[in-house]
C-alpha cells in the first residue's frame, strides 16, 4: 500500500500545488469557452474576496503536505472538502471539466484509502485482522 500511496501522491500533490499557485500568480488563463453557469459561479466565488485566496492557500499547503509521507494523511484530509467541491461543481454547474473533477476526487480517496489503518481509530471503526 505504501508504494501505491507514493504513486498516487506525487501527481496529486503537484496538481494541487500548481492549482493553488495559479490562483495567486495567474499563469494559466481561464478558458474562453466556459458556460454561462460556470462564469456566474466563478464571478460569485470572486465576489467573496477572501474565499479564493483561502482555497488557494489550502491547495498549496495540502499539496505540499501530500508530497511528504509523514504529512500525507493530513494533507489528503485537508484536500477532501476541496476535491468534493471540484467534483460537485463539475457535475452540477458545467460538465466540461468532469474528468478532472473525477480524477482529483479519486486520487484523494485513493490516498485516504491507503491510510485506512490510521483513519479507522479517528472514525471509531475497527479493521479486520487476519488470524
Amino acid at each position: 500500500m505504501k508504494k501505491f500511496s507514493n504513486i498516487l501522491s506525487f501527481p496529486f500533490g503537484l496538481f494541487m500545488l500548481n492549482a493553488g499557485l495559479n490562483k495567486f500568480l495567474n499563469y494559466m488563463p481561464m478558458p474562453d469557452d466556459m458556460s454561462d453557469a460556470m462564469k456566474a459561479f466563478m464571478e460569485a466565488l470572486l465576489s467573496v474576496g477572501w474565499l479564493v485566496p483561502l482555497i488557494a492557500v489550502v491547495e498549496i499547503v495540502a499539496g505540499l503536505m501530500i508530497l511528504f509521507p509523514k504529512t500525507r494523511l493530513a494533507g489528503a484530509l485537508a484536500m477532501l472538502p476541496i476535491s468534493v467541491g471540484i467534483l460537485l461543481t463539475n457535475t452540477i454547474t458545467d460538465t466540461s471539466g468532469l474528468a478532472i473533477g473525477i480524477v482529483v476526487f479519486v486520487l484523494n480517496i485513493g490516498i485516504l484509502f491507503c491510510h485506512k489503518d490510521q483513519l479507522c481509530p479517528l472514525m471509531g471503526c475497527q479493521l479486520k485482522t487476519k488470524s
